[in-house]
Parts: structure tokens; C-alpha cells; sequence
């Protein structure tokens, strides 16, 4: 395909080079601004109809307590409706998949930009950076409205407000949200492939020539295997080969004379991870390759 062609200049501008602290370079793509609005669309919906019977059952509540209890109900509703916004990213996104349901369907998923492990730090303050850029705003509109209307300056600048918010990720190259830039995150896209389970379940053939001693392969932990199988996942065989090369280093392999780097981390990748359950299954958990348990 040539090098102008529209499409595989877009798809390369969304082309991210991530090197992971073990100095992995994975290459990755940056969810879009249409992916992104459409994830957020689906759980926005989802909220929507959440927040409906929610309210619905508030107001149940409402009409057997009676006028009385409307302070108590509000602030449950008000409380709730919060707890709905936010709880349902972050809970979504500390999941191992790392995102929402929206994000799940369109293929994406949210990343530390430094190559290191997500935190519950960064999900929250991506999340409660939304509240300040979109939600509370709305909000204040909303009940402007429903209060015999906002100022028109007032309505103005939220407006205003929220547009900049809305449309920032359209003004960077990363597609990044305010609450991203502040809490070091992205989100990336995270197409279906087959799943490592299958390969590490299927390590017969060509595998079984690999002997690796207990010593070799107790120089990774569960991080790095989840490097691996990232690596794996991706195929991409100029990091394949670096990622071969520092492993076969690292516990002094001496590779066959046909032996591909492909066939070698398959092998690797399924010899650590049935060495990883087992440790398990005795009570020791190996973090990472500084993990002496």
C-alpha cells in the first residue's frame, strides 16, 4: 500500500511506541476519537438506564415515607447518582481488562503511559478529573433549568466550559482527555486475538525439545510474564527478537541451531507459567524478577 494512502497514514499517526520498564518496546494504537465517544456513548446509556430505575425506586421510597422524608431521599439519590458516575469507571477500569463496558465492545482499554502497571491512584484521578470537566457542569445546567433557568452568562461559560473539555482530545496527538494528561494514562486500542491459554495448553511438538531448569526459569515472575504474553499477543517480530535475546541472556540459553525466537518464547512462556501456578498452588507468589520468595 503507498505511503500516502489516506488510511495507513491515519492508522500510523495512532501508532505508539511504548517501552515497558523491563525495556520491552510494544507497539501499540491509540484508541480514536470515534472509538472513544462511542465507548463512552454505550456506558453513558447504560448509566442512563441505571440511574432511571434508581430513581424510580427512590421514588417509591418517596411515596411511602411522604413529603417528610424528601430531604433523606434526595441526598440518597444525589449520593447514589455519584457513586453510579464515578464507581463505574474505576471499578471497571482497576479490573485486570482495565476498561469499562463501552471500552470493552469497541476494543479499548486504558494504559499507563510510562509503560509501568496501572494504579488504583491513576484510575481514580482520571475518573474524578471527569466530575470537573463534564459532569459537575452538566449538572449545574440541569438544575439551572429545572430551577426557572440559569443566567444566560452563566449557562454561557458552562457551555464554554464543557466544549473545551469535550473536544480537548481532538487538539492532541495522544486523544487524550484532561483527566489522562493529569493522571498519566491513555487509552489504546486492544483488538480479539486468540487467547494464550491455547497456546500454553497446546505447548506440545517442537516445545517439548525445550528443557528449561528451575533455575531458569525462576529469574521471572508474574510480571514479566504478563510482558510476555503481551509480546506474544502482538507477534511483532523486531520486538520478538529483542525480547528473545534478553531472555536467552538473562538465564544463559544456549539456542539450537534451528531454533526461531517465536518457538523459543512460545516454550518459554508456557515452561514459566505452569512454574508460576505450581509456586502458587505451594503459597509462594512471585511478583517479579526482584521477588526473592
Amino acid at each position: 500500500m503507498s505511503t500516502y494512502d489516506p488510511v495507513e497514514r491515519a492508522e500510523a499517526a495512532l501508532r505508539r511506541s511504548l517501552v515497558t520498564p523491563e525495556g520491552v518496546d510494544l507497539n501499540l494504537r491509540i484508541g480514536d476519537a470515534g472509538q472513544r465517544a462511542g465507548a463512552f456513548i454505550i456506558d453513558w446509556l447504560i448509566q442512563i438506564v441505571t440511574l432511571v430505575l434508581f430513581s424510580w425506586l427512590c421514588l417509591s421510597i418517596l411515596g411511602a415515607l411522604g413529603m417528610k422524608g424528601l430531604t433523606h431521599v434526595y441526598i440518597v439519590w444525589a449520593l447514589g447518582s455519584f457513586f453510579l458516575r464515578n464507581a463505574w469507571f474505576i471499578g471497571f477500569e482497576l479490573s485486570p481488562r482495565a476498561a469499562t463496558i463501552g471500552k470493552r465492545i469497541m476494543g479499548l482499554r486504558v494504559a499507563a503511559r510510562d509503560g509501568g502497571r496501572l494504579t488504583a491512584e491513576a484510575v481514580i484521578t482520571r475518573n474524578i478529573m471527569r466530575e470537573i470537566e463534564f459532569a459537575t457542569p452538566v449538572t449545574l445546567l440541569l438544575i439551572g433549568s429545572f430551577s426557572g433557568g440559569a443566567e444566560g452568562m452563566t449557562a454561557l461559560l458552562i457551555a464554554i466550559w464543557t466544549g473545551i473539555f469535550l473536544f480537548f482530545p481532538l487538539f492532541n496527538k495522544d486523544r487524550l482527555r484532561a483527566g489522562d494528561l493529569v493522571a498519566g494514562t491513555w487509552v489504546v486500542r486492544t483488538p480479539k486475538r486468540s487467547l494464550l491459554p491455547d497456546m500454553a495448553a497446546a505447548g506440545t511438538g517442537a516445545n517439548s525439545r525445550f528443557a528449561f531448569t528451575s533455575k531458569q526459569l525462576d529469574a521471572y515472575g508474574v510480571k514479566e510474564l504478563h510482558v510476555l504474553e503481551q509480546v506474544l499477543r502482538t507477534r511483532d517480530r523486531k520486538t520478538m527478537a529483542a525480547v528473545a535475546q534478553r531472555i536467552r541472556r538473562k538465564i544463559d540459553w544456549q539456542p539450537y541451531p534451528d531454533e526461531s525466537d517465536a518457538e523459543f518464547l512460545d516454550a518459554y512462556y508456557t515452561a514459566l507459567r505452569a512454574r508460576l501456578e505450581q509456586r502458587m498452588l505451594l503459597g509462594h507468589r512471585r511478583k517479579d524478577k526482584f521477588d526473592k520468595a
